[in-house]
């Protein structure tokens, strides 16, 4: 994973509450156990007519969503099943972090655990961003608190654990292999062969 500390990104607006993982990426993509190619599956049956078309309709689709790297959604983002692919879909897209009212726990978890940054935030500046598509907003892991562009300061909570593993850009066996040399001390002393 690469390290996250600050980004700041313009933002795309997908309203919808509810939106679960199958929306976020059907299981009929769920047959690779890498995250290569995700991407082009994310919101597919939103994002696609059943000919396999783009519909222009849909915000991914259109121009002012290029090169944006924080989705703002409606409440209970990621409920459903748990898959990881679907925290790998939005990565593999481009996104590095998603912002809502209520982020599904399950979804939370695999999430931080593949370096994509859930934001959860209150109604009143939820309701700001989900009016304002395409603001400029500043991500900052370190202080757990979301910029908006007037210079409003929002916090958002972030578990400590969490934020060392976004900031260093390491997974949970990314951690614990960096502290190899402490754990092979130990065993050789609970074994005597220290």
């Amino acid at each position: 994973m690469e390290p996250f500390k600050t980004l700041t990104s313009r933002t795309v607006v997908l309203p919808a509450t509810n939106i679960d993982t199958d929306q976020i990426i059907p299981a009929r993509f769920l047959t690779t156990t890498t995250r290569a190619g995700l991407g082009a599956h994310l919101f597919a049956d939103w994002r696609y007519d059943s000919a396999g078309a783009p519909r222009s309709d849909f915000v991914l689709n259109q121009a002012h969503a290029a090169g944006c790297r924080v989705l703002v959604a409606g409440r209970n983002f990621g409920c459903g099943s748990s898959r990881e692919h679907a925290p790998w879909a939005l990565l593999d897209y481009g996104f590095r972090a998603v912002i809502s009212t209520e982020i599904a726990d399950i979804f939370r978890n695999n999430s931080l655990k593949n370096g994509l940054l859930p934001v959860v935030i209150d109604e009143a500046t939820s309701a700001w961003l989900l009016a304002h598509a395409g603001a400029e907003v500043t991500l900052d892991v370190v202080s757990s608190t979301l910029t908006l562009p007037a210079g409003t300061r929002v916090p958002f909570p972030l578990e400590p654990f969490a934020r060392h593993c976004l900031v260093e850009g390491v997974d949970e066996l990314g951690f614990l292999l960096g502290r190899l040399g402490d754990i092979e001390a130990f065993e050789r002393a609970r074994c005597g062969r220290g």
